[in-house]
């Protein structure tokens, strides 16, 4: 018995952007590493570069991310 079933054709109302093609796709029709989703609505996987942009902006601008000897999220930070 196979862990993992392979998915070849997509299910109505799933919804992913293909960074490659730069294009909306209902189901998964592009291989995982090229898209972002599932998402719900066709206009949330077409807004997909920009919510990643906004969630980007939000890592970078986390303070505790930033603050030196602080732990976030990953663990305290350390010296290279």
């Amino acid at each position: 018995m196979a862990l993992f079933k392979r998915r070849t054709a997509g299910k109505p109302g799933e919804w992913y952007y293909c960074l490659k093609h730069g294009t909306v796709e209902e189901g998964p029709e592009c291989r995982a590493a090229d898209r972002f989703g599932p998402y719900a609505t066709r206009e949330e996987a077409a807004h997909a570069m920009e919510t990643a942009r906004e969630r980007n902006l939000e890592w970078e601008t986390d303070p505790r991310w930033h603050e030196k000897g602080a732990e976030g999220p990953e663990g305290p930070e350390r010296s290279a």
